[in-house]
């Protein structure tokens, strides 16, 4: 593999906002994931190790990168996922189980679907347009939340 920076990866980085960044870590780390599944399919287990090893090195700067001054409680839930995402893809390596690398892919898949509905939601909010319906619908047996969240910011 090479280690020669990719210019095209480090402009689509520096020119991108929080919101895609954000997007481009969840999809690191489900590809790198993938990878570290392939590669104990083959017991391939250097790639394994790296692959799952990135995938690791992802989720932990998703796990630094969460900002307690916004929303305490949020956070706090945010980083019970992450931790056991990470403690999913450390058990994926270190016993070669592709049951928890598969545990790990799926929350990371959601994650990642819900980062892309919140990011639409963003978009909608800033131009004015009504939000997607999907979003705002709820089940008709299905009490609301009484707990309240305060405002995400992912502007910086």
């Amino acid at each position: 593999m090479s280690r020669e920076p990719n210019p095209y990866l480090r402009d689509a980085v520096l020119t991108a906002g929080p919101e895609q960044l954000q997007l481009m870590l969840y999809d690191g780390a489900i590809r790198f994931t993938r990878q570290g599944i392939r590669a104990i399919e083959q017991q391939n287990w250097e790639e394994c190790f790296t692959a799952l090893n990135r995938a690791q090195q992802i989720v932990l700067e998703l796990l630094n990168a969460l900002n307690y001054d916004v929303d305490r409680q949020l956070c706090t839930r945010m980083a019970s996922i992450y931790n056991f995402i990470y403690r999913k893809l450390i058990e994926a390596c270190s016993r070669r189980e592709i049951l928890a690398a598969n545990d790990a892919l799926g929350l990371l898949e959601f994650q990642r679907e819900t980062w892309v509905m919140l990011i639409e939601k963003l978009k909608a909010d800033r131009s004015g347009v009504q939000s997607s319906p999907v979003a705002d619908v709820q089940p008709s047996n299905v009490e609301p939340l009484s707990c309240s969240y305060g405002k995400l910011c992912v502007e910086g």
